[in-house]
């Protein structure tokens, strides 16, 4: 009786933060992480975009040939 009493002491010393969570509770979490993370990139492009149209900012190779596909039309050479 005394060991298994030490054993379950043992347990609690080595995981103090006993607090267990659902698989629903994780999953609602996960969108709402994942809800806010697209969120965040959402703004982030469009705050980009903006930037870009008002010339605030140089463009990337890739964000040049989206915007402005005949700057890389060799058939004028």
């Amino acid at each position: 009786m005394g060991e298994e009493a030490k054993d379950g002491e043992a347990e609690s010393i080595q995981n103090p933060n006993s607090n267990r969570i659902t698989e629903t509770q994780f999953l609602s979490w996960k969108r709402q992480k994942d809800a806010d993370a697209l969120a965040r990139k959402a703004e982030v492009a469009r705050k980009r975009a903006e930037d870009i149209a008002a010339g605030a900012v140089q463009m990337t190779g890739r964000e040049l040939f989206l915007h402005e596909p005949w700057v890389f039309d060799n058939s004028l050479y």
